[in-house]
């Protein structure tokens, strides 16, 4: 099929795209101390020149101590990070290009390739890093609320620096996703509950901080799956109206845009139904959505880190379903990881000259 779908402008709130690609964020671990070098510039600008519509960084971490899990990725607060960043942000839009930081905290989730172990208090909702696994104690009254300030302090930054828009990683595992879960949150205070829309108040929380902070127009993104890295299987909701119920209040506190992460983008997410993740988020809350999981690739991205590589895989089966508007923006990891002119090869239909995905391209910025 014709790209043509990929390649429609789409505006939302004061985020305007000349096309519907998104660079999916992944951790990169190329920013010693935490400050992104200009290597890291670099490597976002090519991504801009190459026709990509919207550039999600990696994951950059808030303050809080034990924030990330590794000494390598970067930070979104101090003088020398944010000055890292600024220049990551100058370099994309000299280039044409659009782009927000995922604003991350990892919470109890650790790196199994890291011996690296981040000052404490380790923030985790119930002091769990998996159901029934006690790892540390549960976040404090006064750590909840300056989790919640130190996000709404880091969008205050990415919108003086000069962002496009901000995205929160609530996803996978991580401290957002840990309040979501009722393997992880067993809190008997407002931020559990027994219905997940109760465990969505912490998210809520950090949505309404951010909102305060950038002002009415600047688009919030907010990164959710159903899996997580601690267990694939898990899925937080199991109806539509179990999702409706956790989608609604996360849209209600200021949420512009769903990003809804799959392993693989054509698994329908209810039985009964074709529409994936994103689709259903889209009719449940309508509001714009963002597709991703195994985008152009034979394999799906889990297996990368095993060291499987990916063929380059068709299209057509997302072209379709962009076009009937089941979602509105795709977002490209590893393809878009591995090379940097995937975007403007697929518009000029240079299919025979895109890459295979190699464990290797992972360990440089190309």
């Amino acid at each position: 099929m014709a790209a043509d779908a990929l390649f429609r402008p789409f505006t939302h709130q004061s985020l305007t795209l000349k096309n519907r690609i998104v660079m999916a964020p992944m951790t990169r671990s190329f920013s010693p101390g935490g400050v992104p070098t200009p290597d890291v510039a670099a490597y976002y600008r090519r991504r801009a020149e190459n026709d990509v519509g919207l550039i999600l960084s990696e994951g950059t971490v808030v303050k809080r101590p034990s924030a990330k899990n590794d000494p390598n990725v970067p930070d979104f607060h101090g003088e020398q990070a944010l000055a890292g960043w600024k220049r990551v942000i100058d370099e994309v839009h000299a280039a044409g290009g659009k782009m927000g930081p995922q604003l991350w905290h990892v919470g109890s989730a650790r790196n199994p390739m890291s011996t690296w172990v981040a000052p404490p208090p380790v923030d985790a909702p119930s002091g769990l890093s998996s159901p029934g696994k006690k790892f540390t104690e549960p976040m404090t009254d006064e750590a909840i609320a300056d989790t919640i300030s130190a996000f709404g302090q880091a969008a205050a930054d990415a919108k003086r620096l000069g962002f496009d828009v901000v995205e929160i990683h609530g996803a996978h595992g991580y401290l957002i996703d840990q309040f979501f879960w009722a393997g992880t949150n067993v809190r008997t205070d407002a931020f559990g509950g027994a219905t997940l829309a109760e465990r969505s108040r912490f998210a809520a929380e950090v949505v309404k901080s951010i909102r305060a902070a950038v002002g009415k127009d600047m688009a919030i993104i907010l990164r959710l799956s159903q899996w997580k890295q601690q267990d694939f299987t898990v899925k937080l909701a199991q109806t539509p109206k179990e999702m409706e119920s956790w989608l609604t209040p996360l849209v209600e506190a200021g949420t512009d845009i769903l990003h809804c992460s799959q392993r693989r983008f054509w698994e329908p997410e209810f039985e009964g139904s074709e529409l994936n993740f994103a689709g259903w988020a889209k009719k449940l809350t309508g509001k714009p959505t963002i597709t991703v999981g195994s985008v152009g690739l034979s394999g799906e991205f889990t297996a990368a880190f095993r060291g499987e590589s990916s063929k380059p895989a068709s299209l057509d089966n997302l072209l379709r379903r962009l076009e009937r508007d089941e979602f509105d923006l795709v977002a490209v990891g590893r393809a878009l990881l591995a090379d940097p002119q995937w975007a403007r090869k697929v518009r000029e239909d240079r299919h025979d000259e895109l890459q295979d995905f190699h464990k290797e391209a992972l360990a440089r910025l190309a």
